[in-house]
């Protein structure tokens, strides 16, 4: 009964975090306002301020994880919308999500040796740039540590979404199919809800490239590990 009402508690608050995040970001648009941004500070300072462990909020925070699925399930209805153009330019959009995936792996990869970091959190930095599910298992298979994987996950998202409008303006990338390879490949979801946001021509795009990601992550990951390590 107790870890009952822990856990309702954790998804309430969780929830309460998100909707004042909402409110935020309504008043003020800033890319750093932005609600997953903004909720994660709050929970986090939720937790540190209470002592509360980090097992003890998942408890009601592994019921909302749960709803990622469905959410990501939910990106099907903008892709059939321009299912047209995805078809014409599905070439374009799967090489650039491959180069995109490569790129990702490899940075991760030689960049973390090349700093000194152990094995450990090298195999657990690996699938940083797609979506959290496919990361864990990715992490779980090449020897990576699943929670720290996770972290590295938000991390590559939030990073991507703050600082992609430069990257963007200095690169001169304006085509939307661009972007939305761009912010998919690497940003995975959250990058993707950011395109969305935009434009929902680049979100379908960025849908596709997050998809198409995770599966060549998938597969190239442990073979570029042992290749680069």
């Amino acid at each position: 009964m107790k870890a009952l009402f822990f856990a309702l508690l954790m998804v309430l608050f969780t929830i309460a975090a998100y909707r004042v995040s909402v409110m935020i970001y309504g008043k003020h648009r800033r890319v750093y306002t932005t609600p997953v941004i903004v909720s994660t500070i709050l929970v986090i300072l939720f937790l540190l301020v209470f002592q509360i462990p980090y097992e003890t909020y998942m408890t009601g925070g592994k019921w909302i994880d749960e709803l990622l699925g469905p959410a990501v399930v939910a990106l099907a209805y903008p892709l059939y919308q321009y299912r047209d153009i995805l078809k014409r330019m599905l070439v374009p959009v799967v090489t650039g999500t491959m180069v995109g995936a490569v790129v990702g792996i490899s940075s991760g990869l030689l960049l973390s040796k090349w700093a000194g970091f152990s094995d450990l959190i090298i195999h657990s930095l690996v699938p940083k740039s797609v979506t959290t599910p496919v990361a864990m298992s990715i992490s779980e298979s090449t020897g990576g540590v699943m929670p720290l994987t996770a972290v590295f996950v938000m991390i590559a998202g939030i990073g991507g979404m703050l600082i992609h409008p430069l990257v963007m303006r200095y690169s001169g990338l304006t085509h939307r199919i661009g972007r939305g390879v761009g912010m998919g490949s690497a940003s995975h979801a959250i990058g993707t809800a950011a395109s969305m946001e935009r434009d929902t021509l680049e979100g379908s795009i960025s849908t596709i490239a997050m998809v198409l990601s995770a599966v060549i992550v998938s597969v190239l990951a442990p073979g570029l590990t042992l290749l680069l390590l």
